[in-house]
């Protein structure tokens, strides 16, 4: 698999899928392994899809200094990443917590963004964090569900700090809790590191004001997309992320949670490819051999 040496020499690794123009992809947890991406619901037959395995996560190493695994720091591994694809300029797509990295990338290197899609993504980066209110409001949207009665109380508990997280409760993060979604979560406990991800939005990792005041001159466009019954963000959040742009397009997805792809595929890509392929999105070839 691909290979690459990050600033402080810490090997990292990134997963190709697919051809044609390319569209880098930061996952999320945070510090979840790419591999819960997929083919982004079968966005990879209309992009070259470079999924990177963060730091400590999937195939790439551990670094010498947990410190690194924190969101500002990653920065500079997404930055490594360009560098070594040969691209002037990339295309970004970032899923939830990633979310946050791919905004700090494009407030320190706006030059180097064609194109930014953020898919239900926590917009810690812009102090705007989803609270337990708005999950467990979003959670209450899905009272008709057949394993709502079952699950809600587990949630509610963790929510609001009398209880400890509970696969119960992953119903929750999924627009359709169907077989595809069972088997996702089956695959959770594997690719998360729980140590980094702690470390991801630990105290400095942000600077709200300062990556606002510069994203609202980002000349790039963004898609901020957010699913219909999720809660980290819930779509009002998303938008309020969005307003921060001055180039953005807001969409939710019907009836979709967390993981859009795997609750509607068709829509989801049909989504993405509109933006994606709009007039103007990157198209700058990489040299490096992917």
């Amino acid at each position: 698999m691909p290979i690459f040496t990050a600033p402080d020499g810490t090997e990292l690794t990134y997963h190709v899928r697919g051809e044609g123009a390319l569209l880098v992809v930061l996952p999320g947890g945070p510090m979840r392994a790419s591999a819960y991406l997929g083919d982004l619901g079968g966005l990879a037959g209309h992009r070259r899809l470079v999924l990177l395995d963060l730091r400590g996560t999937g195939n790439s190493a551990v670094p010498d200094d947990p410190a690194t695994y924190r969101c500002d720091r990653l920065v500079d591994d997404v930055e490594a990443l360009r560098a070594h694809l040969g691209s002037a300029r990339m295309d970004l797509l970032a899923h939830s917590a990633g979310g946050s990295l791919a905004m700090l990338y494009a407030a320190r290197y706006p030059e180097r963004v064609g194109r930014l899609a953020l898919v239900t993504a926590t917009p810690w980066a812009l102090g705007m964090p989803a609270t337990g209110e708005d999950r467990l409001a979003a959670a209450r949207l899905r009272a008709g569900e057949p394993w709502f009665e079952d699950a809600f109380p587990a949630f509610e508990a963790w929510l609001t700090g009398t209880g400890d997280f509970d696969p119960a409760f992953a119903p929750f993060f999924h627009g359709r809790w169907d077989e595809a979604a069972k088997e996702h979560e089956a695959r959770a406990d594997d690719q998360f590191n729980d140590e980094a991800g702690d470390v991801y939005g630990s105290e400095g990792a942000y600077d709200p004001p300062a990556t606002r005041a510069v994203l609202a001159g980002l000349t790039a466009p963004v898609l901020v997309l957010a699913g219909e019954v999720d809660g980290g963000p819930r779509p009002a959040l998303a938008r309020r992320a969005a307003d921060v742009f001055p180039n953005a397009e807001f969409a939710v997805q019907p009836g979709a949670g967390h993981y859009p792809w795997l609750d509607d595929p068709e829509w989801f890509v049909r989504r993405l490819t509109a933006f994606l392929d709009t007039d103007g999105a990157a198209r700058e070839p990489s040299t490096a051999d992917v």
